[in-house]
């Protein structure tokens, strides 16, 4: 921008100025880097002049482009740091009516015209780049308690469907960047704003904000990209608040527990991941779940409206399952005439219906989990994608008996073919066995995490499907490399791991190392003689000796507490041989 179109941007000559902003947007659209602006302090300059134009109310027809100008130039951090520009974010604050000045107070947004709307979306836009780059106007827009005033138009708007959908993605980009990077700012949204009980509401009314579809034989649903973009950052607003929970424990299981339901509602709304916005909905879905209570976790799943009257006999069983209405109202709503789209909902129900309760928000879980699985994408962003996923399958099966029964039914089936190693295959147990041997700890951990516990932590039914050598890491760790039980209540009694025939005819040349049966090899030992078999026996323990004196591996023993301890020279395993054959003996 030359000197005269600077000139004339600062004296207000409105017959140039809607030119001279287009071309400078236009030109510097994608511009990241404003070195030649901070040439005779340009950059401020033209700063001034967009503002000044923006603090006259007579020129409002070209504040929109004034903010795109804006827009551009808050991205040029080393500005907004030698800057001041304190007066210029009170007026963004302003326009974008989150100075807390009580002006909007009575403000209709769905009433909002479309010229105002424009205005806001875009003073939103300069706004979000300010509390991203610059830590100063983070803090002022606190303290104009701009926080205050998204979480008011949030709870304003809630039952309003005419909302622009713009300046409520743009809310909602503007509180997860206030919450993700100011913690006071997560403290002041869920203790003294109640923003969870907000949002949770909002994120419940925004499932029935799309355009139902109705056919003879389904109902559908569907949102515009700018409707799941929406719930996109929701749920990341409610992710970073949810991190650091300061509340009491019972306001914040009372919390996750109606929050759980909603997220169950969502993964059923969105659960075919059809799209790849439906699928950005269900992974930060996956995200928050990780921060939920392990107890509330109950809530993913739902007694089946359609369970047997002579199932329905209270169990010690069944403790653990989810609060129903009383019988009565169950009746009463099943002989009332239900519309279509419910009819449908009912269906659905018994198609997923174990053990009497509804498990379809563990199927789409577990779908978008071999969904990970079957991408082909780097290690890192593998372990990003499925590390989530992964720890709240290890929640849900540590925390209810119903979904870890229906987690191992879909996991560990009963074996039947175990002609091939447990890691070998397209199947969610052959996937996880792979990860058991990889190099990236989260992924290994939670993949060992979720198999141990759907073995209910017995080490054999473990070695069965894994295998020793593939869990042997998992053993080492937990102090079970002698094969010891785990002593645990935290497990039913009853026995769920049935042998299939199939396996008990292979069982005899079951191989535990492997986990799978060995075919028969030939003796390398055959047709030698006695002096051949000592030279090969010597040769093993000079190579053993020399990856021990080189430092590759570290000859070890298994101590009482079932871990390995290292011993100064190999042939001190030979010394405690007899010792283990018997601790051996008197296990099995």
């Amino acid at each position: 921008m030359d000197a005269e179109q600077l000139k004339r941007l600062e004296n207000k000559d409105t017959a140039y100025i809607a030119d001279i902003l287009s071309e400078f947007n236009t030109k510097n659209a994608n511009l990241l880097v404003f070195d030649s602006f901070h040439a005779n302090n340009q950059w401020y300059a033209l700063w001034l002049a967009i503002f000044g134009i923006l603090d006259d109310a007579t020129l409002a027809a070209l504040h929109t482009q004034c903010l795109n100008t804006v827009r551009i130039l808050t991205r040029d951090e080393f500005s907004l740091e030698t800057h001041f520009i304190e007066p210029d974010v009170n007026t963004l604050l302003s326009l974008a009516r989150l100075d807390g000045s009580g002006d909007d107070q009575d403000l209709d947004l769905s009433q909002l015209a479309e010229p105002q709307a424009a205005i806001m979306t875009e003073t939103l836009k300069c706004l979000c780049n300010l509390v991203y780059q610059n830590e100063q106007c983070r803090r002022q827009c606190l303290r104009q308690h701009a926080l205050d005033a998204v979480v008011k138009r949030l709870g304003n708007v809630s039952t309003m469907h005419s909302y622009p959908s713009t300046l409520e993605y743009h809310d909602m980009k503007l509180l997860f960047l206030l919450t993700a990077l100011d913690p006071s700012a997560r403290t002041r949204l869920q203790i003294d704003l109640n923003g969870m009980t907000y949002m949770t509401k909002w994120l419940d009314d925004k499932l029935t904000d799309g355009t139902t579809t109705t056919t003879t034989s389904t109902t559908t649903t569907c949102f515009t990209d700018e409707q799941l973009n929406t719930i996109i950052e929701l749920l990341k607003v409610m992710f970073t608040v949810t991190s650091t929970p300061d509340k009491s424990p019972n306001e914040s299981e009372i919390q996750s527990l109606h929050l759980t339901g909603v997220l169950r509602e969502l993964l059923l709304r969105f659960g075919s991941l059809a799209t790849e916005r439906e699928r950005a909905v269900v992974t930060h879905a996956i995200n928050l779940l990780t921060n939920i209570t392990s107890s509330c976790l109950v809530e993913l799943t739902v007694k089946c409206s359609n369970a047997e009257t002579e199932a329905e006999q209270p169990t010690a069983e069944t403790e653990t399952d989810v609060p129903q209405p009383a019988e009565g109202a169950e009746a009463a709503a099943a002989a009332s005439a239900a519309p279509a789209p419910v009819a449908q909902s009912t269906l659905k129900c018994c198609a997923q219906c174990y053990e009497r309760r509804n498990v379809r928000g563990l199927g789409v879980l577990l779908d978008f989990l071999r969904a990970g699985l079957n991408q082909k994408d780097t290690q890192a962003s593998s372990a990003e994608l499925l590390s989530p996923v992964l720890t709240v399958l290890v929640k849900c099966a540590r925390s209810d008996r119903v979904m870890r029964h229906y987690l191992r039914q879909e996991i560990l089936p009963p074996l039947k073919d175990v002609s091939q190693r447990p890691e070998i295959g397209n199947e969610l147990r052959n996937h996880l066995c792979r990860f058991l041997t990889l190099p990236a700890m989260i992924l290994r951990d939670l993949s060992a995490e979720l198999l141990f516990v759907l073995c209910k932590e017995d080490v054999g039914r473990m070695i069965k499907y894994t295998g020793y050598g593939n869990a042997a890491g998992l053993f080492a760790k937990r102090g079970v490399l002698d094969c010891r039980r785990i002593e645990t209540t935290e497990y039913s009694s009853d026995s769920e791991d049935s042998d299939t025939e199939e396996y008990k005819q292979q069982q005899q040349s079951f191989n535990p190392v492997l986990g799978c049966v060995e075919q028969p090899k030939r003796n390398p030992l055959e047709g030698m003689s006695e002096e051949q078999k000592e030279y090969e026996a010597l040769q093993l323990v000079n190579l053993l000796d020399k990856l021990h004196q080189d430092g590759i591996v570290q000859p070890a023993l298994i101590d009482k507490d079932g871990k390995a301890q290292p011993v100064g020279h190999i042939l001190q395993l030979r010394d405690g041989l007899p010792q283990q054959q018997l601790d051996q003996k008197r296990k099995s």
